[in-house]
């Protein structure tokens, strides 16, 4: 009995030792594709939804709509600081309006009218104190409101050219700062208002999505996940000994397993890898001495492999 034992041990080992070849020809790895995150730029609570996950978007479309309060109140303060600024700019570039200017002139008629009393008060006088018929007073008081009127007549004057005019240069460009800066302000919410729509950057198929209408959603949070139109490629781990089997450029037939059929690839890449969560073969078979590559390979037929399913089990033979 103990030597059927010894001898079917023995046969086990030996059909294991000859399984092991076998199982070291086949390599496995994963299909991939290259993935891309949508986020916000800006706070808001989601609105809508446009899209569904497995949805195929087109670049520029929209995926989702925020509600961001805040921006409409910024817009409108700003658009009210926009008219404010024009309108002083406006009135620092063409002055004085009709009405104003006729009211100078009124006002000049006035000064002149006193003016010119003045001045005939003043003749009388002068003869009157040289006569010595009245005090010198009485003529300085006579005098001074004769300087007055002359004063105001000049003021009145040099108001009518300054709105016939224009206001200096310098107030007309402090407007028209004031103006550029309100403008800025208006076209900075404006670009805010823009974010409130969620666009796909490129071309992409949407895999998932984070966030449900009514949740608040984070500037720089990932709203949507998805992967590239026309990127997938295949990755295999293999050791160091068996890199005599691979070239870059080599064509090379990969096998899909659960579809049970045969895609016709190229080696894109070789490269070393250090990080064994990077390995995507399950079990390599490989001494400790080797290093370890990782090979990218593309399908040579990019629409034949559009169907394959993320990270799935791909497997080639050297």
């Amino acid at each position: 009995m103990k030597k059927i034992i010894y001898i079917l041990s023995i046969a086990g080992i030996l059909a294991s030792c000859e399984n092991k070849p076998k199982v070291s020809q086949t390599i496995q790895g994963k299909t991939e594709r290259e993935e891309i995150a949508v986020v916000g730029k800006i706070a808001g609570r989601i609105d809508k939804i446009l899209i569904s996950e497995g949805a195929l978007v087109k670049k520029g479309d929209t995926l989702a709509i925020l509600e961001i309060p805040e921006v409409d109140a910024k817009k409108s303060q700003a658009q009210g600081a926009v008219k404010s600024a024009q309108a002083q700019y406006d009135m620092s570039v063409h002055g004085a309006t009709a009405n104003q200017l006729a009211q100078l002139y009124a006002k000049k008629s006035a000064l002149v009218e006193q003016y010119e009393f003045a001045k005939k008060s003043l003749a009388r006088m002068n003869a009157m104190v040289k006569d010595s018929l009245v005090p010198q007073q009485q003529y300085d008081e006579v005098f001074a409101k004769y300087q007055g009127a002359k004063s105001q007549m000049i003021a009145v004057d040099a108001e009518i050219a300054d709105v016939k005019n224009g206001v200096r240069i310098e107030q007309q460009t402090m407007a028209l700062g004031q103006k550029d800066r309100a403008q800025g302000a208006l076209e900075e919410v404006q670009v805010a208002e823009k974010e409130r729509y969620i666009i796909a950057p490129q071309d992409m198929k949407i895999e998932s999505i984070t966030l449900k209408l009514g949740e608040l959603a984070l500037p720089g949070y990932t709203l949507f996940k998805g992967s590239l139109n026309n990127s997938i490629y295949f990755r295999f781990t293999i050791p160091e000994s068996q890199l005599a089997n691979y070239a870059e450029g080599k064509e090379i037939n990969v096998h899909i397993p659960y579809k049970n059929r045969d895609i016709k690839g190229k080696i894109r890449n070789i490269k070393q890898i250090g990080a064994y969560a990077n390995i995507a073969t399950a079990y390599p078979d490989y001494e400790v001495q080797d290093a370890l590559y990782e090979i990218l390979i593309d399908p040579i037929n990019i629409q034949q492999a559009n169907d394959i399913l993320s990270k799935t089990t791909v497997t080639l033979k050297p």
